[in-house]
C-alpha cells in the first residue's frame, strides 16, 4: 500500500489558503478516484481506495502543518507502510505559482511541514511533489511576510492557475505510481 499525503493546516479558517495546496491535490485525487475522505485515525482525515490499480491511503493530517510528522509517522506504523511507499504533496515558495517539482527524496528546505516529517519518519526517503506558490510577476512584494502570505488565499488570477495545476499533481502522482519516479520526475518536473 501507498500513502499519499497532502499537508495543509486544518479548520475551515485554513482552507483556501495558499498553504493548504497538498490538501486541495489530494481531495481532487480523492474525488476522481472516488475514495471517501471520510475515516477519522491518528490525527488524520483518510480514505483507502485504489489508484490506478494501485492500493493507496490517502490522508490529510488534521494536526497543523508544523505537527505534520506525528499523524503521518502513526499511520505509517499503524499501517505497516514503509518510508519509501509515502509520497508527500506540499507547497513550495520557491517554485513559480502552478510548477511542479518531484523528487525521491530530500531535506525540508525550510518548510516546517517537512521538517517534522522528516524528524518524525527518521529519514527523508520518501518521494515529494512540491507544488508552486510563489507570488505571481509583479507581486514580489508580498514575500517579506512570509507567514501572512502562505496563509493568504489565492486571489482571482492565481485561482486560475492553480485550477490547472492541481489535475497535472493528480497526473504526476498516477503515474508515479505506475510508471516510477523516474518517469514522472522527466514527465511533470
Amino acid at each position: 500500500m501507498k500513502l499519499i499525503v497532502g499537508l495543509g493546516n486544518p479548520g475551515r479558517r485554513y482552507a483556501a489558503n495558499r498553504h493548504n495546496i497538498g490538501f486541495t491535490c489530494v481531495d481532487f485525487l480523492a474525488k476522481k478516484h472516488a475514495i471517501s475522505l471520510s475515516q477519522r485515525k491518528f490525527r488524520s482525515l483518510i480514505g483507502a481506495g485504489e489508484v490506478e490499480g494501485i492500493k493507496v491511503l490517502l490522508a490529510k493530517p488534521r494536526t497543523f502543518m508544523n505537527l505534520s510528522g506525528q499523524a503521518v509517522s502513526a499511520l505509517m506504523h499503524y499501517y505497516r507502510i514503509d518510508v519509501p511507499d509515502i509520497v508527500v504533496v506540499y507547497d513550495d515558495l520557491d517554485i513559480p505559482l502552478g510548477r511542479m517539482r518531484i523528487r525521491e527524496r530530500g531535506s525540508a528546505g525550510g518548510h516546517n511541514g517537512m521538517k517534522s516529517l522528516i524528524a518524525h519518519l527518521g529519514n527523508q526517503d520518501f518521494a515529494r511533489i512540491r507544488v508552486g506558490i510563489a507570488p505571481l510577476e509583479g507581486e514580489d512584494q508580498q514575500r517579506t511576510n512570509v507567514p501572512a502570505y502562505v496563509l493568504g488565499e489565492f486571489n482571482s488570477e492565481e485561482k486560475g492557475v492553480i485550477k490547472k495545476v492541481v489535475p497535472e499533481v493528480a497526473s504526476a502522482v498516477e503515474c508515479l505510481l505506475t510508471e516510477g519516479i523516474a518517469t514522472a520526475m522527466n514527465r511533470y518536473n
